[in-house]
């Protein structure tokens, strides 16, 4: 299984990673001494090693994706992991075609060959039959865990955006909550100014009736003054007349005592009959 995938043994050249479905021309070389026209012993030798060594590198490319699948979901599937599982399918998905295509050829070399030759092929496409079906069973067990993980991963990521959407609107509800308290205290607080700008206008107001009211409380001080001036002259007026006739009704008493006294002193000197 030494023979390289595109240089095998002779002189002619084959192209094991077409994609082409047509089997390749196949030259035959001379008959052999045992008779068997058209069969080349060399080119059976060559495919059956190339076979050989490719069902060997794609059970181990299975085995391959049997570990990258435990890591599917996981920390380390990153970008550059799921770009390893890509680069062993498409080297595997490779490596299958060209098998495929060299048992087409080693099919038609052992149509002219011995038994021994015709169940080495039948072998040889049994286990690259088995080692495809397991490829492509573990490729799409593969391919539903990345799906899945994906699908994991788009949802919590759906989900954080919707969390953050809503904390997002809960946040702007808030500001707007916000906003609608400081306006609703900015509007207080004119009320309050405004309130205090009246508060003001309202003690001027009373100050100047104030101002008012002692001009005329001064008036009223006066004119009691004016009041307390005339009483006094009219105490005056009155005391003085009081005494006045104090001093007359005196002198009346004093005038009547005397005109008493004289009657009866001249009743006194009267004769006796």
């Amino acid at each position: 299984m030494s023979q390289s995938l595109n240089n095998p043994t002779g002189g002619t050249h084959r192209d094991y990673g077409a994609t082409s479905s047509v089997t390749p021309e196949v030259s035959f070389a001379a008959a052999t001494s045992s008779g068997n026209s058209g069969f080349s012993p060399t080119e059976f030798v060559s495919l059956s090693e190339d076979i050989g060594h490719n069902i060997t590198s794609i059970h181990s490319s299975t085995k391959q994706l049997e570990k990258q699948l435990k890591l599917i979901g996981t920390s380390k599937d990153l970008s550059a992991f799921r770009e390893k599982i890509h680069g062993i399918n498409t080297k595997t998905n490779a490596r299958v075609q060209t098998t495929s295509q060299d048992l087409q050829r080693l099919q038609a070399v052992v149509r002219h060959g011995d038994r021994q030759q015709k169940l080495q092929l039948e072998k040889l496409t049994h286990e690259f039959q088995n080692v495809v079906e397991n490829y492509s069973t573990l490729q799409k067990k593969v391919s539903q865990a990345t799906r899945q993980s994906y699908q994991v991963a788009a949802e919590a990521e759906r989900e954080a955006e919707m969390s953050a959407r809503s904390e997002l609107l809960q946040q702007q509800r808030q500001d707007q909550a916000g906003l609608e308290r400081q306006h609703d205290m900015l509007v207080e607080r004119q009320r309050q100014v405004e309130q205090i700008e009246a508060d003001i206008i309202d003690v001027n107001v009373i100050m100047n009736k104030l101002s008012a009211l002692v001009v005329e409380q001064r008036s009223v001080v006066d004119n009691i003054e004016n009041n307390i001036d005339h009483t006094a002259v009219v105490l005056e007026e009155g005391r003085s007349q009081l005494q006045k006739a104090a001093a007359s009704r005196n002198s009346h008493r004093q005038k009547s005592a005397t005109v008493k006294l004289l009657y009866e002193f001249s009743f006194l000197q009267q004769p006796t009959l």
